[in-house]
C-alpha cells in the first residue's frame, strides 16, 4: 500500500506541476467508491501508508497532493473518504484534508475549527 500511495503522490505531483488544479479536483470528484471493502484494512493504516509515502517521496508533499492521493486510496479499498478544502481569512491560508463520515482520518481532528470550508469531493 505504501508504494500505491507513493504512485498516487506522484501521480497528482505531475498533475500540480501542470498547474491544473481542476482536473485533480475533478479526479478526485469522480472516482467512486469500490462496493465494498476488498480488505480488513483500516481508515488508520491507509492513511499511515500515504503519510509513509510521503515521507520517501523525493520532495515536500503539499497538502493537496496528500490529501488527494489518500482520498483516492481510500475509496479504492471501500472507504467513502472525502477530500475537504478549507481556508482561513487571516491570515490567509489554505489546507486539504480527508474526512469518512464527517470525521477528520489525515489530520489534526481540530482542523475542521481553523478552517472554513470551501469545498468537498
Amino acid at each position: 500500500m505504501v508504494f500505491e500511495g507513493w504512485l498516487l503522490v506522484l501521480y497528482f505531483d505531475c498533475v500540480m506541476c501542470l498547474g491544473d488544479f481542476m482536473r485533480l479536483h475533478k479526479i478526485v470528484r469522480e472516482r467512486k467508491v469500490c462496493r465494498t471493502r476488498t480488505t480488513s484494512l483500516t481508515s488508520e493504516q491507509l492513511c499511515h501508508a500515504v503519510d509513509l509515502a510521503c515521507v520517501f517521496y523525493f520532495k515536500p508533499v503539499l497538502c493537496l497532493q496528500r490529501s488527494a492521493a489518500t482520498a483516492i486510496l481510500m475509496r479504492r479499498y471501500g472507504w467513502h473518504a472525502e477530500m475537504v478544502l478549507g481556508a482561513q481569512m487571516l491570515p490567509f491560508l489554505s489546507h486539504a484534508w480527508v474526512e469518512v463520515d464527517g470525521l477528520v482520518v489525515n489530520d489534526k481532528p481540530y482542523i475542521r475549527e481553523l478552517f472554513q470550508e470551501l469545498d468537498r469531493c
